[in-house]
């Protein structure tokens, strides 16, 4: 598979198979037999754990996996396709987002600690894509991006002097401070102890107490009436199995002609159905419970399962991609 490829695998006989162009991404593989073992006992989840074992090293890792990633569905013959779903490791049951597990999942990723997540975020703290005057960006630019998404998700939901808006998904709380700034009576819920604690400190370093409350809250027990219900790259967490759940939760909560502004980080229709069910690396080890929807999975259930209906979308697409190359 990797000589149809660009990149190169050196094995420590110094074999070298794909490309020969040194500046392409290259995998150096440290044990075959053990990353073999792994992969064919695992699969993808055995390929990721076969590079923190240390079977295999790559100066690049980020450019190998995604050459890897573009073409995955190319290197499995259409004939096998079909035999995908008795091959993969299915997702636990305890990982599946039930009130009591979801918070147990955020706790495992969000609440590593904030010291970390600042390591690499710019001084908003905002963990979601950035939206750029223009691509290519600088570190820099990151901060004024951010408040540019922010802004569009509130113009969005047309908040303003006197909104009363709903955050499902805290983060560090930078969605909160820019709302109130508006005039906005803020009320923000998260499973997160420790963005909690730390957005909390922030909107009181800012002065905006008064105007906004953050709650260690799931969003299904969020009672009222909002004008606006914003929520930013927190429906990933949400598990498909609860999307009507979601929906129907922001369609209760939301104002007789109020807005929802929701963004959200997604994959094709077709790949999300084939993967739905299957437990991947970066749901054992990063996010789990974590699943990216489709926007056709989102206009569905929203059609099927509340009042709410797609009024406006906007792609992110090379934005996302400049705000992670930014965070590496």
């Amino acid at each position: 598979a990797a000589a149809r490829l660009p990149i190169r695998v050196i094995y420590p006989d110094g074999t070298r198979i794909g490309a020969a162009d040194p500046t392409l991404p290259t995998m150096v593989v440290h044990r075959p037999d053990a990353m073999v073992r792994r992969v064919g006992r695992y699969g993808l989840i055995g390929f990721g754990e076969s590079y923190m074992a240390g079977d295999w090293s790559s100066t690049d890792p980020a450019g190998l996996l995604t050459e890897f990633g573009k073409r995955l569905a190319e290197l499995i013959p259409a004939g096998l396709q079909r035999f995908r779903p008795l091959t993969v490791v299915r997702q636990p049951r305890t990982q599946q987002n039930s009130i009591a597990q979801a918070r147990r999942n955020i706790a495992e990723h969000y609440d590593l600690s904030n010291d970390l997540f600042a390591e690499f975020l710019d001084t908003t703290m905002t963990y979601s894509s950035a939206l750029f005057d223009t691509v290519p960006a600088v570190a820099s630019d990151l901060p004024a991006a951010q408040h540019r998404k922010i802004d569009r998700l509130l113009d969005a939901a047309r908040v303003g002097p006197g909104s009363s808006v709903l955050e499902i998904g805290t983060g560090w709380g930078e969605l909160c401070l820019r709302a109130a700034r508006r005039g906005a009576r803020v009320r923000s819920v998260t499973l997160s102890s420790e963005q909690q604690r730390l957005a909390t400190q922030r909107v009181a370093a800012a002065g905006l107490s008064d105007l906004v409350d953050i709650e260690l809250m799931d969003y299904r027990d969020v009672t009222g009436s909002y004008d606006a219900v914003v929520s930013i790259e927190m429906i990933e967490a949400v598990g498909y199995r609860y999307w009507p759940t979601y929906f129907s939760t922001l369609d209760r909560l939301v104002a007789p002609g109020g807005r929802v502004a929701i963004q959200a980080i997604t994959m094709p229709h077709d790949r999300m159905m084939a993967s739905r069910n299957t437990h991947t690396w970066i749901q054992k080890y990063i996010f789990p419970g974590g699943l990216l929807p489709s926007t056709e999975a989102i206009i569905g259930v929203t059609e099927r399962h509340t009042r709410l209906r797609t009024v406006d979308m906007f792609s992110l697409r090379p934005h996302y991609a400049e705000t992670l190359r930014l965070w590496r």
